[in-house]
């Protein structure tokens, strides 16, 4: 089995922060719409977590800009 080159690693780890970005837009479009009381709260919470370490991920691969 070959190991990975670091822009491959990189761009895996994009791909999670992205995949962080769709399910935080996913949770709180549920939390708005179908969900009420304190499951409203901890999915909301979930989505606003997952939204910012989705969003310092990408952040981070954008400034630390190509590999090689």
């Amino acid at each position: 089995m070959k190991s990975l080159t670091p822009a491959e690693v990189k761009e895996i780890i994009s791909f999670v922060g992205i995949g962080l970005l769709i399910l935080a837009i996913a949770l709180i479009t549920l939390s708005r719409k179908k969900l009420s009381g304190i499951f409203r709260l901890i999915v909301s919470f979930l989505a606003y977590i997952s939204l910012i370490i989705g969003g310092l991920i990408v952040v981070f691969i954008v400034i630390s800009g190509p590999t090689g």
